[in-house]
């Protein structure tokens, strides 16, 4: 087992296709954050105010439940998450995924995949969910990263 994770959250494929290629380049386990329910297109669509990810990114306790809390958690000193950048925050089901989890004394390193937005206030809205590990805010990656340009963040850390 490596003491590197990488768990990551995917509603389109493309955060998970970064993810697959940070833990190939990183030497890393691998882990999949599913909902429970997965989410439909019509889920995803931020233009619609009542869609799925608008209620619950519009309110903050919102904790989507997860499919499985399998993750070998224990045993990684490194987490890298990865997530679609929401709302300039990351999607609520991670929050529900740190707390689902003990990673006091882990180092979190958060990537992510955006259409156009920043991390934002990721980090903030993150920390309270694993008050005893340190989450920093790692890079952004848009679907055309290359293995080199991964192996080189995951190097940083």
């Amino acid at each position: 087992m490596s003491n590197k994770l990488v768990a990551y959250f995917s509603a389109s494929g493309i955060t998970g296709n970064v993810a697959k290629k940070l833990a190939e380049a990183a030497d890393a386990d691998i882990y999949e954050i599913k909902p429970a329910v997965p989410y439909t297109n019509a889920d995803l669509n931020w233009n619609n105010s009542n869609s799925r990810s608008s209620v619950e990114m519009r309110d903050k306790t919102s904790r989507p439940k997860l499919a499985d809390t399998n993750a070998k958690i224990e045993g990684h000193d490194i987490i890298f998450l990865g997530f679609p950048i929401w709302w300039y925050v990351a999607p609520t089901i991670i929050n529900t995924f740190l707390e689902s989890y003990d990673f006091s004394g882990k180092k979190i390193i958060l990537f992510a995949t955006s259409g156009g937005s920043g991390f934002g206030k990721a980090v903030e809205g993150l920390q309270p969910s694993a008050p005893n590990s340190k989450i920093l805010e790692g890079k952004l990656f848009n679907r055309r990263v290359s293995v080199e340009e991964l192996k080189k963040f995951a190097e940083s850390y």
